[in-house]
């Protein structure tokens, strides 16, 4: 009997240990990316069109910044094409128009893993975006309903708090100042610095000095903290030190497609001279 019990305790114990060292279920793949040093990019979704976010979302992008800040683009509208294109490489991001608990929960219950907060100039919004993003213990997200559970699995609730990331963008002087207390924000991921609304905010030109220092000051306090520091693709392979990247939109990708077709370029996988095959398109 004492033999059967301390088999039975042992036979616990190392299940306890091996449930301790499983690894967490990665659902986003952009986090996994980044922590092996790689670089991303993400493609703008602004239109409400589920196959032309399908489109996006299987052409070859890390991510989908899906513009919710600057567009007529509905919560009903993302959730269908997030579950329409159930699957695709390309995980989505929200760019969400605040950081209020109804714009993260229904981000995130329509299968956001990433929460993308714009304009940042006040710690308190950051906290409040991690807050809304996580579930308890780590913060408050409340448990209802949503398409998370048919995207990535019934397990989702133990793992989401893992996978959720949060980009905080930096567009102005004032959110330049305080760049080093937010990214000393444990939850942080990614700090986002806005090329075009900080050049609007400062009044200066991409180039000039002042506007380069106020770039350099944020980009030198995230990589102080040990975060990622992102900016708009232009400035990918032309500044060091970014890993993250917003990319064009579906417009401006099908204006820069129809010249390139225009002009006789073959797809990937085509020959010149034969006609693709109606249907075969991915």
């Amino acid at each position: 009997m004492k033999k059967t019990l301390v088999l039975a305790a042992s036979l616990a114990l190392i299940a306890a240990n091996l449930t301790a060292q499983a690894p967490t279920k990665m659902l986003n793949t952009v986090k996994q990316k980044l922590a092996e040093g790689k670089q991303v990019v993400g493609g703008t979704v602004s239109v409400p069109d589920p196959d032309t976010y399908c489109a996006m979302a299987n052409s070859g992008f890390d991510f989908l910044w899906i513009e919710m800040q600057h567009s007529p683009l509905s919560y009903q509208d993302v959730a269908h094409m997030i579950m329409t294109c159930k699957g695709s490489p390309g995980i989505p991001f929200v760019r969400v128009p605040d950081a209020t608990e109804g714009d993260i929960q229904k981000a995130t219950d329509m299968g956001a893993l990433g929460i993308i907060l714009p304009m940042v100039e006040s710690v308190e919004k950051v906290k409040n975006a991690v807050k809304f993003a996580n579930y308890p213990p780590k913060g408050k997200r409340s448990q209802g309903g949503g398409y998370y559970g048919a995207l990535y699995g019934r397990d989702y609730r133990a793992v989401a708090n893992d996978n959720i990331m949060i980009v905080a963008m930096i567009e102005s002087p004032a959110g330049a100042e305080i760049a080093d207390q937010i990214a000393a924000i444990p939850e942080v991921d990614v700090v986002f610095v806005a090329s075009t609304d900080l050049s609007s905010f400062s009044g200066l030109k991409q180039g000039d000095p002042k506007y380069e220092a106020i770039v350099d000051k944020i980009k030198a306090a995230t990589l102080k903290h040990g975060k990622v520091v992102a900016g708009p693709l232009a400035w990918k392979g032309t500044r060091q030190g970014y890993r993250f990247f917003q990319g064009p939109g579906e417009t401006s990708l099908i204006r820069s497609g129809a010249e390139l077709a225009l002009k006789g370029a073959v797809a990937p996988g085509e020959k010149r001279g034969v006609a693709p095959t109606e249907g075969s398109e991915k």
